[in-house]
């Protein structure tokens, strides 16, 4: 079946323009092809988070003529849809991912991080993390997981020099070289997740067969296709729309 998904998130005070244009390409994508359309919503960014954000979102999706086949006012089998509520779902597939070799642990203060990033920008380098944890850490050697009390994050384990190619069915095949991503931070110091880990385990869970989303997360693909393969999953089919902004 068809099942597409927008996930806003709940950090203003009401869905953009920009938001409410990709949940109509995915709504009507789905109704076209009698699937179902979806609103998850990612909470995750606890900071920024504000009360009573949730309700305006999915009142403007309805004032709008848009009604979720699936939310967390409409819930169906493949609940719950605030990843607030899905916490535990993540660390476990991040830790699946870190016996496997795929992910490992971050020990670094944000100090040493940004001593580490100045010292490349010196060196005329691009900033990244410099993978002082998993070559220096006897736990991630071993592919271990940590049971002690000191603060961490969890990185996905990017391999070297490998060539990252996907279809995107607006764009065709686009290609990216690993050396040119990070280690991206999949789990966060205080157990929330990353977008990228969420949107990764949230749509295969939630068995979301179309990505349909703005241009701007295309950089972000091959982080997720790496997740996916980590996790033995599937890949969805994507399709990334142009902005607004964009638009002639």
């Amino acid at each position: 079946m068809t099942r597409t998904r927008i996930a806003p998130s709940p950090t203003g005070q009401d869905i953009h323009i920009g938001n409410l244009y990709t949940a109509l390409i995915n709504y009507a994508f789905a109704k076209k092809h009698n699937g179902k359309f979806i609103v998850r919503i990612e909470d995750t960014d606890r900071e920024r988070f504000i009360k009573g954000a949730e309700e305006q979102i999915l009142k403007s999706l309805n004032n709008y003529g848009i009604f979720p086949d699936e939310s967390p006012v409409n819930k169906g089998e493949y609940g719950p849809y605030r990843q607030s509520e899905r916490l535990e779902e993540y660390r476990k597939y991040a830790e699946d991912m870190i016996k496997k070799g795929h992910a490992y642990y971050c020990f670094c203060t944000k100090d040493k991080l940004n001593e580490s990033r100045a010292k490349m920008r010196k060196e005329k380098k691009v900033p990244r993390y410099d993978r002082h944890c998993l070559e220096n850490n006897e736990i991630n050697k071993k592919k271990e997981l940590y049971k002690g009390d000191k603060p961490y994050v969890i990185r996905l384990k990017v391999p070297k020099n490998k060539e990252i190619i996907f279809n995107d069915v607006i764009r065709g095949d686009i290609k990216f070289n690993s050396n040119d991503i990070d280690d991206q931070v999949l789990i966060k110091s205080d157990g929330y997740p990353t977008y990228h880990m969420a949107v990764v385990v949230d749509d295969h869970l939630m068995d979301i067969s179309h990505v349909i989303r703005a241009e701007e997360w295309i950089s972000s693909v091959p982080k997720h296709i790496l997740i996916y393969k980590a996790l033995n999953w599937d890949l969805p089919v994507f399709a990334h729309v142009q902005i607004l902004i964009n638009l002639n």
